[in-house]
């Protein structure tokens, strides 16, 4: 058995107890990946995707991330110490996003640092870098640091009341220009990528930080979560004239496949000794570590062949030598040009076609179910890319469909000689009729055509954005 056992304490005990680490993530009972509280629908998926494209929409990002709120001197020295990025230049309202890596040089996770003030930063993301930061902070020599925890909310709150530190909205699309500022009773500078600033909102100033999550200039927004209902009311009724959809949790988490984030590969945290042991120990039997879900076609005994590096996911950029952080030794010795790259994968039609069909056949097993918009049945996926000739040429780990683009598409990390253009097939399903995750029915694996593809996807994102996991920014 992998689930765990009830004298588990820590995730080490919950490893120990498993036998396999990688049979126990791979047969986790957590469920899918929940984007929580949010409805799933407004309108409808397929229009809520399409307002991001063609008018204007209003992400609701309060409830599924953490918010972990670092004040004091020694807020810095924990980021500069366990980041890649440089903090040398991280004045005053201004964003970065932050890559933590084991001593080993692999990804713990990703999210975005606001600097709101001298001695305050914010971190907003997944919960393994929060675990990680709290982690080091306990261990580590920062006496004059502050923490505030602000979890992100239950994925089933069952009907209890839901509280947050912030309520968190992003305005996005081509019309949002046009309703920030309206909404501001004026016109509003477009300050630079991930620059922070205020404006007003129905009496209220509030906090912005100047983003493009769809391809176009627009605001994250966030404030005092009392705030929510009445900030959330101004912002709809503002937009309304011009075409603006509130997306739901449903259609949210496909905007980046068009944009090109992949926002969940596995925390690197399982091997290692040292820090790493005393880590495994730390973190609790109930922790999303503990728990996580991998799913996919791609199966290895070993887990540390599901461990990325920056550059395998497009973070080779932000890679800065110029401060000790953990991780530095080992990157230093990679050669960031044999590294796997991202790209995007476009599915074949007729594959898709093919695997949605199997759904209506009396006679036969299904292919493994390909839901819309996203397509993902785990916290980490893992899908196994090949060549012509089988050979496993990297992971597919972000897949779904997109209505502006009308296709299945999927984000992938593949070998570096892999050219744009070149046809690989994505294994579909998972191997003997599949694993005893929650999410995955008896089905049959299938190969499906894919075509590498630039990221991100959009023709659109990819003439606007300026972030560096796009791009190739460099601030």
């Amino acid at each position: 058995m992998t689930e765990t056992v009830a004298n588990t304490k820590s995730l080490q005990d919950v490893l120990d107890a498993s036998g396999n680490v990688v049979d126990h993530l791979r047969n986790s009972q957590i469920g899918a990946y929940i984007y929580p509280v949010v409805a799933p629908e407004f309108s409808n998926w397929r229009s809520e995707q399409r307002a991001w494209r063609d008018s204007a929409v209003l992400f609701d990002q309060s409830h599924h991330m953490d918010n972990l709120i670092l004040r004091g001197p020694d807020a810095i020295k924990l980021i500069s110490d366990t980041a890649i990025n440089s903090v040398a230049k991280f004045p005053v309202n201004k964003a970065k996003q932050y890559v933590p890596t084991t001593p080993a040089g692999h990804v713990i996770g990703d999210g975005i640092l606001f600097r709101q003030e001298e001695e305050e930063y914010v971190y907003v993301g997944r919960a393994p870098v929060t675990n990680w930061m709290l982690f080091q902070a306990q261990r580590g020599d920062y006496k004059n640091l502050e923490i505030v925890e602000d979890r992100r909310s239950p994925s089933r709150p069952m009907g209890k009341p839901v509280h947050r530190e912030y309520y968190r909205f992003q305005i996005q699309g081509p019309r949002a220009w046009e309703i920030i500022e309206k909404l501001h009773g004026g016109s509003l500078e477009q300050l630079g990528f991930f620059n922070m600033s205020w404006m007003n909102i129905d009496g209220t100033q509030v906090r912005t930080l100047r983003h493009g999550m769809s391809g176009a200039p627009g605001l994250e927004i966030w404030g005092p979560y009392a705030d929510y209902d009445r900030i959330r009311e101004a912002i709809l009724a503002a937009g309304a004239e011009f075409g603006m959809l509130p997306v739901g949790s449903r259609a949210y988490p496909s905007n980046t496949l068009e944009s090109g984030w992949i926002p969940s590969p596995l925390p690197a945290i399982y091997t290692g000794d040292g820090m790493m042991a005393e880590y495994r120990a730390w973190l609790g039997a109930d922790s999303y570590e503990a728990n996580n879900a991998v799913a996919g076609s791609f199966v290895s005994d070993n887990i540390e062949d599901y461990y990325l590096n920056p550059w395998e996911l497009g973070y080779g950029n932000f890679v800065k030598f110029d401060h000790d952080f953990i991780g530095r030794e080992a990157l230093e010795k990679i050669d960031p040009a044999a590294q796997r790259k991202k790209v995007t994968l476009a599915w074949d039609p007729e594959d898709i076609k093919r695997i949605q069909s199997s759904l209506y056949d009396t006679e036969g097993t299904p292919f493994k179910y390909f839901d819309l918009p996203l397509a993902n049945y785990g916290s980490s996926n893992y899908d196994a890319v090949v060549d012509a000739d089988g050979n496993v040429v990297g992971v597919s780990m972000f897949t779904g469909y997109s209505a502006n683009e009308k296709r299945a598409l999927s984000l992938a990390t593949i070998n570096p000689d892999v050219p744009e253009g070149a046809e690989l097939k994505v294994i579909w399903g998972e191997p003997d009729g599949g694993t005893r995750k929650t999410t995955v029915e008896p089905h049959v694996q299938t190969e499906v055509s894919a075509t590498v593809s630039p990221v991100p996807f959009s023709a659109v994102a990819r003439e606007s954005y300026q972030g560096g996991w796009r791009t190739g920014y460099k601030g």
